[in-house]
């Protein structure tokens, strides 16, 4: 049994600013920090956004038990205590899952680079900031970027929309709109 030691009392090491009143702490004494691993700038490679063909993986698995339960059931036969009907339909459900799962495990071929490229090209208009979002569409949940993207002035005067497919960049919907928002208290 390990024992725990309450930590009401101040050791040697603090300076007791924890049992302060937050009242009587100055901003120029706040810090806040980020860890060393969520620093973005100790990141030396480019991020590689997870691949979709993963899904075939566990399609995989559950095809391989779904097969094994079909077996056992088989081999069993009617006469068996503890297997029965019941172990079938879970190997055939099981079945279903790992396929559905496998149409399900599309290759995502147009990563965001290309899709924040194809998206800029479509709206017409020069690319400030700008954002991209995985989603997926349909039944078959195909991979679909959607892009945020802002014209390039200090105030951007127009906003888009832009749906890209995944697998081959085609542009699927667009939106583009002059930009309602007022962002003029935040020039310098």
């Amino acid at each position: 049994m390990v024992e725990t030691e309450l930590m009401n009392e101040p050791d040697e090491h603090s300076d007791g600013a924890e049992n302060a009143d937050p009242s009587m702490v100055g901003d120029g004494e706040v810090r806040d920090q980020l860890p060393a691993d969520l620093d973005p700038r100790q990141v030396a490679e480019p991020y590689l956004f997870p691949n979709n063909s993963r899904r075939r993986i566990p399609a995989v698995l559950y095809a391989l038990l779904g097969a094994g339960c079909l077996l056992v059931w088989w081999i069993a036969g009617s006469e068996a205590v503890l297997v029965n009907t019941g172990v079938a339909v879970a190997g055939v459900v099981l079945l279903v899952i790992g396929a559905y799962h496998w149409q399900g495990g599309w290759d995502l071929s147009f990563d965001e680079e290309r899709a924040l490229a194809a998206a800029a090209e479509a709206v017409g208009f020069p690319v400030g900031h700008a954002s991209a979002q995985l989603g997926w569409r349909g039944l078959r949940s195909r991979p679909t970027w959607k892009i945020l993207l802002y014209s390039n002035e200090a105030s951007p005067k127009q906003r888009g929309l832009v749906l890209v497919d995944g697998i081959n960049g085609e542009i699927i919907d667009q939106f583009v709109e002059s930009n309602p928002e007022d962002w003029s208290a935040y020039q310098a």
